[in-house]
């Protein structure tokens, strides 16, 4: 099967995922009313399994809803010791490098990769791994906070091959790497 890293995420204008403080409830500044997945169902419906580092798995823990995942999850952590009693045989935590942690995914079964966390998809980038973005952009100007992207080693070319406006604000564009 055809292995893939993919990247569903929002930014903000100025390209964060969180704002200064960390905070993201600028996500929901634009109502919706209907509660427009945004084509996040039919992502979800195209991969196997979550790849995702400590900080976002925190995260995702800390809200006040039940775990949102139906694919397995796995979190990149040097400091996590173990995954709490609640989220066994949900999530599982992975250790080594990218390439290694990716074999590891690979040789369970599971070929095509959500990555996600502001840290962990830079690292992926970092090291060419990603094969797909799925960017929604925010008409929001955070004006600092966690940025999406960072310094790179090597220019990366991405293909744009759809986009969507949602809400009569929000522009969600599909890209593909080109090799």
């Amino acid at each position: 099967m055809n292995k893939k890293n993919s990247v569903f995420i929002a930014t903000s204008l100025d390209g964060y995922i969180a704002d200064k403080n960390g905070g993201i409830d600028w996500l929901y500044s634009i109502p919706n009313p209907d509660n427009d997945d945004m084509g996040y169902i039919e992502f979800n419906n195209g991969i196997d399994a979550l790849v995702m580092g400590r900080t976002t798995f925190e995260t995702v823990c800390g809200f006040d809803v039940d775990w949102p995942y139906d694919k397995p999850v796995f979190v990149l952590s040097n400091t996590l010791k173990q995954i709490p009693e609640s989220h066994k045989e949900k999530v599982f935590l992975v250790k080594g490098t990218l390439t290694e942690i990716l074999d590891q995914i690979y040789e369970k079964g599971f070929n095509r990769l959500y990555i996600d966390g502001g840290t962990t998809i830079r690292n992926f980038l970092k090291e060419d791994l990603i094969d797909e973005m799925v960017l929604t952009t925010i008409p929001i100007l955070l004006g600092g906070g966690s940025s999406l992207f960072t310094e790179l080693p090597n220019e990366l070319k991405f293909e744009l091959i759809e986009t969507k406006t949602y809400l009569n604000q929000l522009t969600q564009n599909h890209y593909i790497r080109k090799k």
